[in-house]
């Protein structure tokens, strides 16, 4: 009997900035996170989404972007009312905390790295991606019996951007990385999309939400960080490790 065919999504955002020239110093961490959930898992996240957006907006066209709802800004002016604010993350929480997927996120520390290879050296978008690929390779070998297709999905940062992670991406795919080879990542037939964010992709949205936390906890981890409290379980783990967030050098 032929095996199951099963297909996973890689969701990619990012928080904080790739650059290396001009650097925060209250952010010195540029963070790629991806959520890794399979197809019939990410139809529930998403209908559970478009509800939490109907129950606060009457529709579904809301975009849910992390600094927006920090800042209340455009929509998210409704959550100045404290009464609506804690309905609205009581709802977000729970959909981040039982919505079933894995969180592999790679963080670059740009002083350390600038330190170690200079300024002008690769770009840290791709090696982050690297090591996210990577990862959910790991992570779905972990799923068995079942023939697997991983799309990654990243939202579009501009033509010249997306032609050069494009690029980056072929080359994965006829070296593979320093941990996988060329073949595995073949074996799951993993391809790369970008979308527009008006396209309202509710996978992007999830994954900005809980990127931002995330490089939070990076940069002070002994600071108080409730939102980081809610999605830690998801992070892989592998034998006892917090295997799902790289940092790097």
């Amino acid at each position: 009997m032929a095996n199951e065919i099963k297909k996973y999504y890689l969701f990619i955002d990012e928080s904080g900035d790739h650059g290396l020239v001009n650097l925060d110093p209250d952010f010195p961490v540029f963070l790629l996170c991806g959520l890794l959930m399979s197809d019939d898992n990410y139809e529930t996240t998403r209908n559970n989404i478009n509800v939490l957006k109907r129950k606060f907006w009457a529709n579904k066209e809301v975009i849910l972007h992390s600094r927006d709802i920090r800042k209340c800004n455009k929509e998210f002016q409704i959550l100045f009312d404290n009464e609506i604010k804690q309905q609205f993350y009581l709802d977000l929480n729970a959909i981040i905390k039982d919505s079933k997927y894995r969180i592999l996120a790679s963080a670059i520390n740009k002083v350390k790295y600038i330190k170690m290879y200079g300024k002008l050296s690769n770009d840290v978008y791709e090696l982050a991606l690297s090591f996210i690929i990577e990862r959910a390779i790991f992570c779905l070998d972990e799923v068995t019996n079942t023939e697997k297709l991983l799309e990654i999905v990243i939202e579009k940062r501009g033509k010249k951007e997306d032609k050069k992670l494009e690029e980056h991406f072929q080359r994965l795919l006829s070296r593979g990385t320093g941990y996988v080879s060329a073949e595995r990542l073949k074996e799951v037939r993993i391809k790369i999309v970008f979308k527009d964010k008006k396209e309202n992709i509710n996978g992007l949205q999830l994954t900005d939400l809980v990127a931002y936390p995330i490089a939070r906890y990076v940069i002070e981890p002994k600071r108080a960080n409730p939102a980081f409290d809610v999605l830690c379980n998801k992070i892989y783990h592998k034998n006892g490790l917090r295997y799902g967030l790289k940092r790097f050098p």
